[in-house]
């Protein structure tokens, strides 16, 4: 019994414990409910009565050993384990992927900054409309094509028709029957037209639309004012020019074109090879329309101006596709980083 105490001494203190499936090894081959230790315990009965007490003080003692060892060895290997997972300020730091602005919040963005500069104020609506502040309020005559089906998302046809807006000019609408001159603001959002989708048109885009109301205001306003943003928005080389359009809510009305970013007014596929790209539509707020948001027309004139922000992002950032805005492709996303 003594030698069989002994060869086992030996092993307990010859064995290697290298990590934590080494120490539970041995946990179970000398300390376990079936382990050695155990064995030799149970054999106690067998050794005669004058030996029991010098061989259970042995098996004592072996037991200590074996317990001592498992615990000292155990507290080293977690002090290594934790040194491990310490952290190392020496490192080089990780890559984080960060997010993006959506492009078209970028330009929106800079847009509402622009003109808050000249004093500009945001202004918001719904983006369902009734009639009146949708078409009747804006001089559309009844008979006009954009009440049609083919151009408007109509929710509700009836006395009071209901529609997905076509334009935020229905918020300065409201702006003009809530406030009195002068007015000055911009009215950014989403609108809607029943239009088939392409890489030039979508059944839904986003415009900035603004309004300046006050006593004395003249065209050569309108145009000094549009100058200013181009200038901003594209740079100091920017230029500008105005063709005689029409629109029901303005008199006189114009289209704006800028000299072309892609090839600085030299001609290119964009631009048809003509130096010009038409980014908005623009001109004097038409009598009939002040009269009607309750503005005394014999005192007060004004502008207004509509761009898509989907055209100035396209010349911002050269993008040929508009459906590219909406189909939240993370590669395309991904390229405006930069702009956060």
């Amino acid at each position: 019994m003594k030698s069989k105490i002994s060869e086992i001494k030996v092993e307990i203190d010859q064995f290697e414990i290298n990590s934590i499936e080494q120490l539970e090894h041995f946990r179970i081959k000398y300390l376990g409910s079936k382990g050695l230790t155990k064995e030799l315990f149970s054999e106690l009965k067998n050794v005669p009565n004058e030996q029991k007490k010098e061989i259970g003080q042995l098996l004592n003692q072996l037991r200590l050993d074996a317990e001592t060892k498992f615990e000292e060895t155990k507290k080293v290997l977690s002090s290594s384990k934790s040194e491990e997972n310490k952290l190392d300020l020496t490192r080089p730091g990780e890559d984080h992927e960060i997010g993006s602005h959506h492009p078209l919040s970028l330009v929106k963005r800079e847009i509402i900054s622009i003109f808050s500069k000249i004093g500009y104020e945001v202004s918001e609506g719904p983006e369902i409309e009734d009639d009146w502040h949708n078409f009747s309020a804006l001089n559309f005559p009844p008979e006009h094509p954009a009440r049609d089906m083919q151009d408007t998302f109509f929710i509700e046809k009836g006395e009071k028709e209901i529609a997905l807006r076509t334009h935020t000019s229905s918020v300065q609408v409201r702006v003009m029957e809530n406030s009195k001159p002068p007015i000055r603001t911009i009215s950014p959002g989403r609108v809607y037209r029943n239009e088939a989708i392409s890489a030039r048109a979508h059944c839904f885009f986003h415009q900035v639309e603004g309004l300046y109301i006050d006593k004395g205001v003249s065209f050569a306003d309108l145009k000094q004012t549009l100058l200013y943003f181009a200038q901003e928005m594209f740079g100091e080389k920017a230029q500008i020019r105005l063709r005689p359009s029409y629109f029901p809510f303005t008199e006189p009305s114009a289209e704006v074109d800028i000299s072309c970013t892609l090839c600085n007014g030299k001609g290119c596929n964009v631009c048809k090879y003509s130096g010009w790209l038409e980014i908005l539509g623009c001109g004097m707020v038409d009598p009939n329309v002040l009269d009607a948001c309750g503005i005394d027309s014999t005192i007060y004139t004004g502008f207004a101006f509509g761009m898509g922000v989907e055209r100035i992002a396209q010349l911002k950032y050269r993008v040929t596709d508009l459906r590219l805005y909406s189909e939240n492709d993370i590669r395309f996303l991904k390229q405006f980083k930069s702009g956060m």
